[in-house]
């Protein structure tokens, strides 16, 4: 028997059928990955989740939720995801798009009387959602952002895009230009349109049928032992001291543009709601008009939707959000057509969520370019967590191929190395860059029981399980002549 897939399969459904395995060995991976990566960036604490065709895959938290109590950050820990809130907003005005009560095609002004006579209010809900509106990205005075000031309430957004206001700082249908006072515009509609507040509406059209226990549209209170707490980053840090914590804030009016918490599992759990074939909150044809290009936005491979971020990565193309957040730095991408969803949350400043999520989409397509052969020999007996002086290597199986990754890499896709079997004892060395041992040997030393004791590995340098090595390596006040051995 082979687990290899039938080509027909992706002709008839469009899915990749071998993707659920390809997912399930990225995310073994990523989790050893993102917790190195958490260390070698010093960020407090990530939670990580992976989602495929509505299984949870994978739900991890590491290091901490406050630097100051050192409090071990959990999977249920509440995070401030920021821009996510506008993948939110969104879906909630295609839900009344389809129910009758909005159109994208309406003029702003036709819900928001203080845009009477303004240009921004000849925009339409479609220019608003794809930042094409021209709008000031967060006015002229966005010191809110640093916790100088409260964020504006629905009076004071009203007074900062209204007559005026100077607020369409561009004509509208020019460009894209992203604003978060534009979605705050948005939340305004919704909460006409449908009677009830944002939270209210998110709370009861979105999360509840979605069971998003750990979701909201705006800082809670009563919850406030469960969020995670946010810090400065380490550019800020003075010398020798770390990031400072960050006092939670409300976000007032411009909620639907950043005031959503919610949790990497519940994010995942959102995101499968937007995989094609998934009708639970939206038909088909609105979360194709979600995902489809409006603009693009300037960043490399990346265009704008409604509400969602749409980026190549490889030959996939994903849809999502990020979001910055004082304290809090996440991403959530989404394969819609093979469905599966990754999210990174951080509790920094300077949390690399974006580096990560794509890392883990990465692993992805890389499982998925040579897919797992029964009839193959058996290659988990090489795999494994390995390092020396000069640092770590991971000997990782995904789909059907090994491979020699550095999971101290922010990009350990980037020119992969993968290793053929000649024996029990011994791979060859293929793939990766011409510095390195490229046709070379790559040898096994084990012990009578099978396990690994060492390898020797790029350069002909010996490795130890990374484990003993690095247990071995703080015993020692420095490294002499002679070395440290495991």
């Amino acid at each position: 028997m082979t687990s290899r897939p039938d080509p027909a399969a992706r002709a008839t459904t469009g899915r990749d059928p071998s993707i659920g395995a390809a997912v399930t060995d990225a995310a073994r991976y990523a989790a050893h990955w993102v917790e190195v990566q958490r260390g070698l960036q010093r960020v407090p604490g990530v939670q990580l989740a992976v989602e495929h065709d509505g299984e949870l895959v994978l739900s991890r938290a590491y290091g901490v939720a406050d630097a100051g109590s050192r409090t071990p950050l959990t999977p249920q820990h509440l995070f401030r995801v920021a821009s996510h809130s506008k993948w939110f907003a969104a879906t909630a005005v295609l839900q009344l798009v389809e129910s009758g009560h909005l159109r994208l095609d309406d003029r702003v002004d036709a819900w928001l009387d203080h845009l009477v006579g303004t240009e921004l209010g000849t925009a339409t809900l479609r220019d608003l959602l794809a930042h094409g509106a021209g709008v000031s990205r967060d006015s002229d005075d966005g010191d809110f952002w640093q916790l100088f000031d409260p964020f504006p309430d629905a009076g004071e957004l009203r007074r900062m895009t209204g007559l005026g206001s100077g607020a369409g700082v561009r004509p509208v249908a020019e460009r894209f230009k992203y604003s978060n006072l534009g979605y705050g515009l948005l939340g305004l509609v919704v909460e006409q349109a449908s009677g009830m507040s944002f939270a209210r509406y998110l709370a009861t059209r979105i999360a509840e049928p979605l069971g998003l226990a750990d979701t909201g549209g705006e800082w809670d209170a009563a919850r406030a032992a469960e969020y995670a707490t946010g810090h400065t980053g380490w550019a800020t840090s003075a010398d020798g001291a770390g990031p400072l914590t960050i006092h939670p804030v409300e976000t007032g009016a411009l909620a639907p543009a950043t005031g959503v918490y919610s949790t990497a599992e519940d994010l995942v759990c959102f995101a499968a709601a937007h995989y094609l074939g998934d009708e639970r909150l939206l038909s088909d044809a609105s979360k194709r008009r979600m995902q489809r290009a409006e603009w693009p936005s300037g960043r490399d491979r990346e265009d704008y939707g409604l509400g969602l971020i749409i980026t190549a990565v490889g030959g996939r193309r994903t849809v999502g959000h990020s979001g910055g957040f004082p304290g809090h730095i996440s991403r959530t991408m989404v394969d819609p057509v093979d469905r599966f969803a990754v999210s990174v949350l951080t509790n920094a400043i300077d949390g690399p969520a974006s580096a990560l999520a794509t890392g883990v989409v990465r692993l992805v397509n890389l499982a998925a370019e040579v897919p797992a052969d029964d009839d193959a020999p058996d290659l988990d007996r090489f795999t494994g967590h390995f390092a020396n002086l000069w640092g770590r290597l991971d000997v990782v199986r995904l789909g059907g191929r090994l491979y020699a990754l550095d999971p101290g890499s922010p990009e350990p896709t980037e020119h992969p190395v993968h290793l053929t079997v000649e024996d029990d004892s011994r791979l060859r060395i293929g793939g990766g860059t011409g510095y390195g041992s490229y046709g070379e040997a790559f040898r096994y030393t084990r012990a009578p029981d099978g396990t690994v004791t060492s390898i020797r590995a790029d350069s002909g340098q010996t490795m130890y399980p990374a484990q003993a090595y690095l247990a071995a390596l703080g015993r020692e006040p420095r490294v002499s002549r002679g070395g440290v051995r495991a």
